[in-house]
Order: structure tokens, then C-alpha cells, then sequence
């Protein structure tokens, strides 16, 4: 009899169940309170309780430990001398989004040779963060795959919906049940109120399918995620940063009844996917801040060891600290870009009218 199912399967391998791979690289103490502080923080600074910037910052995808790891070490030494007036978050992106194929990030392909060995991707993605929130950092990702949340949530303390999943139904329940702060991203065409739809939703109580720990099909209840955000990364080659675009989004969730809480992707389309354009951006996002904004509450900046990337398809070695997917900017220009923010932000007399 001809099958009417799994015709364009050509295997199912099972996985490692979330419960064991936590079993194998539990949450340690130290962990948990870096974890628990990380998100408290991003919390208050959502509430108006904190009037620090919030800066999600590292590289566009991970892909190497070493190099992600060296950055976290300097991000880390970083932080302490600019935390009066900026909060940083490392970005850890262990899935990526693609237009049509490519690399799918280090859970999908963690070899970068096509086997798709995803028990080691979350292996090494969930080490990797353990690492990192251990060095006292808080951590962001972009949460992709519906299914590996219950892998490495529990490590995280931001998480972003992106542009080109933001009105899927799927995750916009997955984000109202999780753990931490979540930003929506307008859509890579630059539609907001697809983000405002998302971020509205969230913040709702839902039913879906999903698995639990032990790798069992279950039905999933939320009580809806209350701390939200949107994210302005321009669209169709357009920015959306500027102060006229800013005062457009607030109204516009306003006009929703959510709170006019900002976040401004200084990469994408508001660079013109250029990253040496990113310090312009995040100069206005500092300078509208500086002039009495109060919506604007974080800003995102991929950045790497080394400016620029390159591509594993090409064969060789690939270079330490470059990222493989979007451009970013070096660090030696990221250091320099966060210090003139703090003082900038820390420098009383500039918020009464001088620039940055």
C-alpha cells in the first residue's frame, strides 16, 4: 500500500531529551543568580525603575567558542566600566533565519560541513552559555525553533522575535510563555504594526502544542508574557530611527493600548546593512535620549572581535573573531562607541542641549 505520510522524509533521528542535557550541563548557582539578575534588571529598565540604556551586543551569529568566548571575556571587562549608564547584554545567537538557505547557525550545523549533528550544537550552545552567564553577563538570543527553548532557555535572559517570524502565530504563544523579557521586531519590510500585533498577543494567555522535558507531546498553557518591547530595525532599505519614526511607534502603542517601550536595531536596514554605519545610529539613539526621549530603552549592535565577515563556503580557514554571517564592527570600535555613550549619557550637561 502506497504511504500517505512522511512522502518527502528521508529520516527522523531522535534527540537528546531537554531533561538529560540539563542533567549532563546542569544550571550551577552561579548560573541561576547571574541568570535571575539579568532578567530583573532588563525588567526594571522596562518599568521606567532603572534609566540605564540597555545594549544587546556581540557578534550577528555564534560559531566558534574560543572566539565567542574571548569576546565575552572582553565584554564582560567592558560592562563593569560602563554600567553606571549602560546595561550590556551579550548577544549569543545560536540559530539563524534564512531568506532562502544558508547556515542555520551553530545548533543547526555546528560543524559548518553540512551534517547537521544538532545533539552537539545544543551541547555546545547550551556549554557555551554556562560559560558566559557564569563570567556574571546576561545573554540574549533570537528564539527561532519552537522546540529549542526547553534546551537552553533557562541560561537566557532576553530573547527576540525577528523580522521574518513576527507574525507567526506559533511564536508569538511560544513568547508569551517565556521566562524573560521579549523584543518584537518589525518585519524586514518595515511594517510596525505586525510587531505591535505580536508584542499585543504575547502579552495573552495561550493553549498550544509543544514538548515538555522529557521529550513528550503536551498541550502548553501561559499565563502571557508581561514584559515586551519592539524593536526598530528599518526595513526595505529604509531606517527607522530617526526622532519622526520613534514618535510615529510610540503612538502607534499607544493607540494599542501597550506601553511605548523602544528598542533601536542599529544594524539591517537602519545602517543600510553597513555595520561602520552603526555608531551614526547609535549616536541618535543617545542624542534623542539625551533630548528628553523616554520611549527609547535599549539598542542592538553586532559586533565581533574583527570588522567585517566572511564566508565558510569558501573553503580554508576561516579567520578567528570574523563573524560568518552579517558584518559586524571590530571590537577596538565597539569599545570606543560604548565609553563615548556612557560619558555622553553620564554627562549632565550635555543632556541640556550640547551633542554627542
Amino acid at each position: 500500500m502506497q504511504k500517505t505520510y512522511n512522502v518527502n522524509v528521508s529520516s527522523t533521528t531522535r534527540l537528546i531529551t531537554p531533561r538529560e542535557i540539563k542533567r549532563e550541563l546542569p544550571i550551577t548557582k552561579a548560573a541561576t543568580k547571574s541568570v535571575l539578575e539579568g532578567r530583573e534588571a532588563i525588567e526594571r529598565i522596562l518599568r521606567k525603575e532603572d534609566d540605564r540604556l540597555l545594549v544587546i551586543v556581540g557578534p550577528c551569529s555564534i560559531h566558534d567558542d574560543d572566539s565567542a568566548l574571548e569576546y565575552a571575556s572582553r565584554l564582560a571587562a567592558l560592562r563593569a566600566q560602563v554600567e553606571d549608564r549602560l546595561y550590556l547584554v551579550m548577544r549569543m545567537y545560536f540559530e539563524k533565519p534564512r531568506t532562502t538557505v544558508g547556515w542555520k547557525g551553530l545548533v543547526n550545523d555546528p560543524h559548518l560541513d553540512g551534517t547537521y549533528d544538532m545533539a552537539t550544537g545544543l551541547r555546545r550552545a547550551r556549554k557555551l552559555l554556562l560559560q558566559v552567564v557564569e563570567m556574571g553577563l546576561p545573554t540574549a538570543t533570537e528564539m527561532l525553533d519552537t522546540v529549542v527553548p526547553q534546551y537552553l532557555s533557562d541560561l537566557e535572559c532576553w530573547a527576540a522575535i525577528g523580522a521574518r517570524t513576527i507574525e507567526s502565530q506559533t511564536h508569538r504563544e511560544l513568547a508569551s510563555g517565556l521566562s524573560m523579557p521579549v523584543g518584537f521586531k518589525n518585519t524586514t519590510d518595515g511594517n510596525l504594526q505586525i510587531a505591535v500585533n505580536a508584542f499585543l498577543s504575547a502579552r495573552q494567555a495561550h493553549h498550544f502544542l509543544g514538548m515538555d522535558e522529557d521529550g513528550h507531546t503536551c498541550i502548553i498553557a501561559t499565563r502571557g508574557n508581561p514584559n515586551g518591547h519592539l524593536i526598530l530595525r528599518g526595513g526595505h532599505d529604509r531606517p527607522n530611527y530617526d526622532p519622526v519614526s520613534v514618535i510615529r511607534a510610540e503612538q502607534q502603542l499607544t493607540k494599542a493600548g501597550l506601553p511605548a517601550l523602544l528598542m533601536v536595531d542599529c544594524s539591517h536596514d537602519n545602517s543600510g546593512k553597513n555595520p561602520l554605519l552603526q555608531p551614526h545610529v547609535l549616536r541618535s539613539v543617545v542624542q534623542q535620549r539625551m533630548d528628553g526621549n523616554q520611549s527609547i530603552i535599549g539598542a542592538m549592535l553586532e559586533s565581533h572581535l574583527e570588522d567585517g565577515n566572511q564566508s565558510p563556503d569558501k573553503g580554508g580557514k576561516l579567520k578567528f573573531g570574523v563573524s560568518i554571517t552579517d558584518a559586524c564592527l571590530g571590537w577596538k570600535k565597539t569599545e570606543a562607541l560604548l565609553k563615548a555613550a556612557r560619558e555622553a549619557l553620564a554627562d549632565e550637561g550635555k543632556r541640556a542641549g550640547r551633542g554627542f
